[in-house]
C-alpha cells in the first residue's frame, strides 16, 4: 500500500565528512530531528523528496566554550540545552526558550540548527539568538562561513544557505547584561508563538522579536531610542515602524502589535 511517505528517498551519513560530501553532489534536504519537517510533509506543504539523516552525526552535539563564545553544535537538542550549565551561567533565557518548546518529546527531538534552518518567524529560539548577537556556522566540503544571526535570513522562511551547506554550529558571545525572555502563545506551552521576544538590558539594549514580520526582527530603532534615553512613549513610536505583523489563523495583527509593544514595556520596566 502506497503512502504520504512512499515516494520519499533518504540516505543516512555516518560522518560529517559523508554529510557534506553527499550534500555537495546530491543537494539533499538534511532531517535531524524531524520536528518541523514532518509537519510538512503531513500537511502537504514540503515539496522536497530526497533526503540526508544527518541525526548519527554526534560531532554536531557538544555544547563547550571556546575563546569565550558559547559553542552550541547544530545537533544539540532543547533537552541538552536546559541540561547544560554552560547554557544556564551563559545564556538562561536560552533555558527559559527551550523549556516552551513543545512538550518532552519534541525538546528531546528538536535541535538549534533545524529551529534556525526551518527559519519560522515563530521559531522560539530566533529571538534569543538574534537578542544576543549570535553567529551560524555553515560549512561545505570546502569551505567554512559564519554568518550574523541577524543577516542569515533574507525573507520568509528564505536564508543564505548554499545548496551544498549544512548549519554545523551557532556561536554566541558573552552577554553583559540583564536577560529577559517571553513567549505568547495560546496556552503556557506547547503553543506556536503569537509574539515571542528576547531581550538584554545593558547601556546598549538589544531587543528580538519573532512572529511580527517575515524573518526574527531585531528592533534596531527602538533599541537606539532607549539606549539614548528618549521616553518609553518615543521608543514605541519607532517600535510601531518596525514590526510588520499579519492577520493569520493564531492572531490579528493589530493584537500582535499592540502585545509587542506591552511586552517591550514589561522587559524594560523590569529590568530596570
Amino acid at each position: 500500500m502506497k503512502t504520504a511517505l512512499s515516494a520519499l528517498e533518504l540516505r543516512r551519513a555516518s560522518t560529517l565528512e559523508d554529510a557534506l560530501a553527499i550534500m555537495r553532489t546530491e543537494h539533499r534536504v538534511p532531517i535531524a530531528g524531524a520536528t518541523d519537517l514532518y509537519v510538512g510533509l503531513n500537511f502537504g506543504t514540503l515539496r522536497a523528496r530526497r533526503f540526508l539523516d544527518i541525526w548519527p552525526l554526534d560531532e554536531l552535539r557538544a555544547i563547550s566554550v571556546e575563546q569565550d563564545r558559547l559553542v552550541l553544535g547544530a545537533l544539540v537538542t532543547y533537552s541538552a540545552m536546559i541540561a547544560s550549565p554552560e547554557v544556564r551561567e551563559r545564556l538562561p533565557m536560552l533555558i527559559e526558550a527551550a523549556r516552551q518548546v513543545g512538550g518532552p518529546q519534541i525538546q528531546n527531538r528538536g535541535t538549534v540548527g533545524g529551529n534556525i534552518a526551518n527559519g519560522s518567524p515563530a521559531g522560539d529560539s530566533l529571538p534569543v539568538l538574534a537578542a544576543v548577537d549570535a553567529v551560524v556556522v555553515l560549512r561545505s566540503v570546502d569551505a567554512e562561513r559564519r554568518i550574523p544571526m541577524t543577516a542569515f535570513y533574507t525573507g520568509y522562511r528564505a536564508t543564505v544557505m548554499r545548496a551544498d551547506e549544512l548549519i554545523v554550529a551557532v556561536e554566541i558571545p558573552r552577554v553583559a547584561g540583564t536577560q529577559w525572555f517571553r513567549k505568547v502563545g495560546t496556552r503556557a506551552a506547547q503553543a506556536i508563538s503569537k509574539v515571542v521576544i528576547a531581550a538584554v538590558r545593558s547601556p546598549s539594549p538589544r531587543i528580538a522579536v519573532g512572529s511580527v514580520a517575515p524573518t526574527v526582527v531585531r528592533l534596531n530603532a527602538t533599541e537606539r531610542a532607549l539606549a539614548s534615553g528618549a521616553s518609553l512613549d518615543d521608543a514605541m513610536t519607532a517600535l510601531r515602524g518596525e514590526v510588520l505583523p499579519i492577520d493569520d489563523l493564531r492572531s490579528t495583527a493589530e493584537y500582535r502589535k499592540r502585545v509587542t509593544e506591552n511586552l517591550v514595556r514589561r522587559f524594560w520596566s523590569e529590568t530596570a
